[in-house]
């Protein structure tokens, strides 16, 4: 069915050339949903029209009224407030979109067709020096999301990885392995293979921070001991005989970074995340050298005396980014460039999504601006969605000193505070135990997925596990509760028919078709705007106002069988739409809770 809106866009414009024989593109009619304080559904700004109608805003309005609700049986009233037009939708409508397209499970949802626009997104992007944290899930859960959403909007969407396995940090983790470690490896220590490498990374620093303090003791001043300590000359040393591909170092580097995805390997399952490809940094950062190097012998870059390599940003108002270090080895720009280049010879994208955190703003206006400066036309296709950082209540996280939240721990507790709330709410005391994990299990993750979804992204954010699992409020829990609500409805009434009958619909009841209506244009304007809360916050509406009509209104005990019929079609739809929803937050719906 044709979307409301663009009826009545078109009968305005008929109107137009019929009172005031003048034409206009159909865009510059605006159409808006009608305030909560006013009688309608769309209201027709009528502003814009006076220069052809040459009415006052009340007459103007007038005509344009009696005209569509003469003309179309989509309109059953209207009613004019200064310079808008109010248009009530006839039921018939209403009812029909119900019947034909509420109940179906693609409704809200675009083909993906051959010609749609190839999108890449990139996310999670880990280090293979630690395991994955809270500000990781934050990252892998939005990349997610945006890659479900943006597909769900008709994109061809990829999803990609870029795991970041060479450098000097992780050099630091081998290093003070081989110094400290005696030989432990995730089968002796029972340490998912991330954790115990994570481990090690930390005690580098340890080791790092108590060389400094004692150079200082000795008279050094601190950044000359900072720059000087012994470990860290080791670990340059150890990541110049990695570049050199040095058999020992290469050796211990496969091992480690192999106990790492194994790990990842487990988190990545138990988050719900997946790629479609996923890239190494020692794969691209060779073909990044390559081009840097071209780009330095054909002018565009410079080289400084002690042979790093540079760009001279300064005409785009920034300053010189260094390209490759005086040793010959690369930086992070430098494999970013090789990357992006591989990603585009393969696939063409139309457009490029980096989702990373808010810290590396300059890090993607730069690798546009270097890429553009050696020759590709399709940089202005790289997008940075920029998101902001997620704190706990105590404050800020820090990996070095070892003070970051650790995903697979807190997804423990996460289940853990499903398993207590439910208990002490005593919802699942029938339940085989079998059955009650699955749904602990169930709670928990969407009670951590949806409360740091339904938060804008470009917004920072202090996540509360306790606050995440209430089953009141603007909490994942609290949908998932509602939608197994419906379910336990519609089991019951499995033997009626579900249909809209001939009965008037009361206003709680049109009201919620009305919500449900609004289902696809949110998910476009997400995909528009990168953006899942607005996905979460829809739905969030949406289980609120089920509630307030299950509160209201019997379902299976209404005085009328059509009625029974009209709402137990209703009620599945909307469990239609909060299910479809929620899996474009990544968050599973139990039947029963």
């Amino acid at each position: 069915m044709q979307r409301i809106e663009n009826l009545i866009r078109i009968l305005a414009l008929e109107a137009v050339q019929s009172f005031w024989k003048t034409s206009m593109e159909e865009g510059a009619i605006q159409v808006q949903k009608t305030r909560r304080d006013f009688k309608g559904d769309f209201t027709v700004v009528v502003f814009p029209l006076l220069r052809h109608s040459r009415l006052s805003p009340e007459l103007t309005g007038e005509t344009m009224g009696q005209f569509i609700n003469e003309k179309s049986e989509l309109i059953s009233d209207y009613n004019v407030v200064k310079g808008f037009l109010n248009l009530v939708v006839d039921q018939k409508y209403w009812k029909q979109l119900l019947e034909l397209e509420l109940s179906s499970e693609s409704y809200g949802k675009t083909d993906v067709v051959a010609s749609a626009p190839k999108v890449m997104i990139e996310y999670s992007s880990p280090n293979t020096n630690k395991p994955l944290h809270l500000g990781h899930i934050r990252n892998n859960l939005l990349g997610h999301s945006v890659s479900q959403i943006l597909e769900a909007s008709g994109k061809q969407v990829q999803k990609v990885n870029l795991v970041n396995d060479r450098g000097i940090h992780i050099c630091k983790s081998m290093l003070s392995w081989l110094k400290e470690g005696e030989g432990e490896t995730p089968g002796s220590s029972g340490l998912k293979g991330d954790h115990l490498v994570g481990k090690y990374y930390v005690r580098y620093d340890k080791i790092y921070k108590a060389q400094v303090e004692t150079a200082i003791k000795e008279g050094k001043a601190k950044t000359e001991a900072e720059a000087e300590a012994p470990i860290l000359a080791e670990a340059r040393e150890m990541l110049l005989k990695w570049e050199a591909e040095d058999p020992e170092v290469r050796t211990l580097w496969e091992m480690m970074n192999g106990w790492v995805y194994e790990g990842f390997k487990k988190t990545y399952e138990r988050l719900g995340i997946s790629f479609h490809k996923t890239y190494y940094e020692s794969e691209t950062y060779k073909l990044g050298k390559e081009i840097i190097l071209k780009g330095l012998n054909e002018g565009v870059l410079y080289q400084k005396e002690d042979g790093s390599v540079w760009a001279n940003l300064e005409d785009e108002g920034l300053d010189q980014k260094l390209l490759l270090r005086s040793d010959g080895t690369s930086v992070y720009m430098t494999q970013d460039v090789g990357t992006a280049h591989q990603r585009y010879e393969e696939s063409e994208f139309d457009s490029h999504i980096y989702v990373v955190g808010n810290e590396q703003n300059y890090h993607f206006q730069v690798l546009s601006i270097v890429l553009k400066k050696l020759g590709y036309s399709w940089s202005d296709r790289l997008y940075h969605l920029s998101y902001g950082m997620v704190e706990l209540p105590e404050g800020k996280m820090k990996s070095r000193e070892g003070t970051v939240v650790d995903a697979d721990d807190l997804m423990d507790e996460m289940e853990s505070t499903a398993r207590q709330m439910s208990d002490e709410l005593g919802k699942l005391g029938e339940f085989e135990e079998e059955e009650k994990s699955r749904i602990f299990r169930q709670v928990g993750m969407g009670a951590l997925k949806y409360f740091i979804l339904k938060v804008d992204p470009k917004k920072n954010m202090t996540f509360d596990p306790k606050e995440s699992v209430d089953f009141n409020g603007n909490t994942g829990p609290f949908i998932q509760y509602t939608y197994a609500r419906i379910r336990s409805v519609l089991r019951k009434g499995v033997d009626v028919p579900k249909a809209v009958g001939s009965q008037e619909m009361n206003d709680k009841e049109v009201a919620l078709v009305r919500l449900m209506y609004d289902y696809p244009e949110v998910i476009n304007e997400a995909a528009r705007a990168l953006n899942p809360s607005l996905v979460a916050n829809f739905l969030f509406d949406l289980a609120k106002e089920f509630n307030q009509f299950y509160h209201d209104h019997s379902i299976l005990n209404a005085e009328e069988q059509e009625v029974v019929s009209l709402r137990l079609l209703l009620v599945d739809a909307i469990s239609r739409i909060i299910e479809s929803g929620m899996n474009l937050l990544g968050i599973e719906v139990p039947e029963r809770m």
